[in-house]
């Protein structure tokens, strides 16, 4: 190839870093103020020991094929039985990622007579998923619950006559907070509409047993749920909890299971160990509990600013190369903390996103956030 034929990439990546938007890999290094792995599960002696032993079992790195070849194997079944039952499902089904897992539900439930309805702030993946759609999409503004009904109700007097989808978060990613579940499980019995809550960032920590905030939800058969593995599980992988015939649906129809590989059963072996962690160990939450509600107080004391009450900590910085520098900063010092900017968050929210986990104790909180209070002074400009 010409050089020419790579001028559109190169003229795309130079306007990028013009607008600080560059992005690029960086290793691991310093303290974990940034990585999802709540509960500190994913160097765990449990988890590790449990892939041991499946290995010695004889269980395959591999699955060879997708599942609806020969790459169904025993691990994935036990596992997503185990998982309906824990999570109280009528049945479950185990993805790679929760990426993929949203792309398949929303590129294959939402028919084209229906609508789907989705908070502002949903993931990317759900908007790749929306994007692959028959179904015509509504952004609502974020855990704005009347208007999420106001659309519905647009909607039905313009003639819509299928069914509307609310797509939301439990708990979100970049702002930490929670949605409003239990007025919008009542609205999508209200309206007969389907409920999809992805419970990335909740499941393991939240809930009864770290069952998800959408545990005992009101919502019956109408109620779908994603638990990702690679968070506070510690592994990899999501698994999507609902009836048996949307379960069975996606199997049928879900392009994006039906064509791919399956997953590792050894990673599969690893999420069933993480369930019994979540059974077996209540006290590991609960100090998880403690360390980000101390988190929260010191984010406060420290740069005055209001926490989210999650374990996900959002210090708002506005310009993308001031975010930058600041993380910068602070990973050279030993706090693994990085920049999260546009698109990924809207325009002018540039922000660091701390991430609370038990790969940390409170001093270390508590050095960070003073760290972090001078870096801030200093790189005004």
């Amino acid at each position: 190839m010409s050089a020419t034929g790579l001028a559109r990439f190169e003229q795309t990546l130079a306007g990028l870093e013009r607008k600080g938007r560059a992005r690029s890999l960086a290793s691991q290094a310093g303290i974990d103020f940034t990585s999802n792995d709540y509960l500190g599960l994913a160097q765990s002696d449990r988890l590790a020991n449990a892939i041991a032993a499946a290995l010695a079992r004889g269980l395959p790195v591999g699955a060879g094929g997708s599942r609806l070849l020969r790459g169904n194997h025993p691990e994935h079944e036990a596992l997503e039985a185990e998982a309906a039952a824990y999570f109280e499902a009528d049945k479950a089904l185990y993805f790679a990622s929760g990426y993929a897992a949203n792309v398949a539900l929303f590129s294959t439930l939402p028919q084209r007579e229906d609508i789907i309805l989705h908070d502002a702030l949903c993931h990317a993946s759900a908007h790749e998923g929306i994007a692959a759609s028959k179904a015509p999409a509504i952004s609502i503004r974020h855990n704005d619950v009347g208007a999420f009904e106001d659309a519905i109700k647009t909607w039905r007097r313009s003639g819509g006559v299928g069914r509307p989808w609310i797509a939301v978060e439990s708990l979100y990613s970049m702002d930490g907070d929670r949605a409003p579940l239990a007025e919008l499980a009542s609205l999508a019995n209200t309206h007969d509409a389907f409920l999809i809550v992805d419970e990335a960032h909740a499941t393991g920590v939240f809930g009864p047993g770290g069952r998800g905030l959408s545990a005992n939800l009101e919502a019956g058969d109408y109620l779908i749920v994603l638990h990702t593995c690679g968070k506070a599980l510690g592994v990899c992988g999501a698994l999507l909890s609902a009836s048996a015939v949307i379960c069975n649906y996606l199997v049928n129809r879900a392009r994006g299971f039906i064509y791919s590989t399956a997953p590792s059963p050894l990673m599969a072996a690893a999420v069933r160990e993480a369930l019994r962690v979540l059974a077996d160990e209540p006290k590991r939450r609960e100090k998880f509990d403690a360390l980000y509600a101390f988190a929260n107080t010191a984010l406060a004391a420290a740069i005055g600013v209001e926490g989210s009450g999650s374990q996900i900590l959002p210090v708002m910085i506005g310009d993308n190369t001031r975010a930058v520098r600041i993380a910068a900063r602070m990973r050279a010092e030993g706090f693994d903390i990085r920049a999260i900017r546009p698109p990924t968050v809207p325009e002018g929210t540039a922000r660091l996103r701390i991430a609370i986990t038990l790969n940390v104790d409170p001093s270390a909180i508590s050095q960070m956030f003073e760290r972090l209070a001078i870096v801030m002074a200093e790189e005004r400009s």
